[in-house]
């Protein structure tokens, strides 16, 4: 498998979705391997997701939906997940199923991939920027799923994808990855531009509050001592 990025000078280039010793950089140093895949059959979608939470943000994504494809390679690329997705669909009805399945799997990988929580951040925010808008993403690793979304789109669709479906994917990824997330466009009128900086602001806090906290790398951030109960 291959994923697209930029090469030398920003030129488009291509490497391995898999590294050459078969091992992930923490398994190496000696961490928990941090992986999972996810299988979800149903009579609506085919649906298979792996992800790497100990990655370097590589992707190899087919939903059949092409502006799907592109926010979730930048939730791989920004949040430094490697993530897999193949997915079929019955998009000749419309494109809501495929997109809020594709949550869910993506969901139920991250869950697995955390495990028992041990050493994690969990909290993280950021307030980020694209061209005239900003977005803001907060996230609490906290095993109680919520969604908060105050975001508006100026127009109904971006290309053939509907926008009311971005809140769609996020409730069912945080529902069944048992996280915490509010996301909040704080200004911006392009419907691409404030559709890319959920995604881009959710992926850099996913970063921060997945990653192992040095202080207290085996230690679960809770005084109830779980995040998973």
């Amino acid at each position: 498998m291959v994923a697209i990025g930029r090469g030398v000078g920003g030129a488009p280039g291509r490497w391995p979705l898999h590294r050459s010793a078969g091992k992930s950089a923490a398994h190496l140093k000696g961490k928990p391997v941090r992986k999972a895949e996810i299988s979800r059959k149903t009579t609506e979608t085919r649906i298979t997701v792996s992800v790497d939470l100990d990655g370097s943000g590589r992707y190899d994504v087919k939903t059949g939906i092409g502006f799907l494809d592109h926010m979730l390679e930048q939730l791989s690329r920004h949040s430094l997940i490697d993530v897999t997705v193949r997915a079929e669909g019955d998009t000749h009805i419309d494109l809501h199923h495929t997109t809020e399945d594709v949550g869910i799997a993506l969901g139920q990988a991250v869950s697995k991939a955390l495990g028992d929580r041990k050493g994690i951040t969990r909290y993280a925010s950021i307030d980020l920027p694209m061209d005239e808008v900003c977005t803001r993403a907060a996230v609490d690793v906290s095993g109680r799923p919520h969604l908060v979304w105050q975001v508006k789109f100026e127009r109904p669709k971006v290309g053939e994808f509907d926008t009311e479906l971005f809140r769609e994917f996020f409730q069912a990824m945080a529902l069944h990855s048992g996280i915490t997330l509010h996301v909040v466009n704080l200004y911006g009128e392009n419907s691409h531009h404030i559709a890319e900086t959920c995604f881009k602001a959710v992926a850099r806090a996913f970063r921060t509050a997945f990653a192992i906290d040095p202080r207290n790398a085996e230690g679960v951030p809770s005084t109830k001592g779980t995040l998973t109960n």
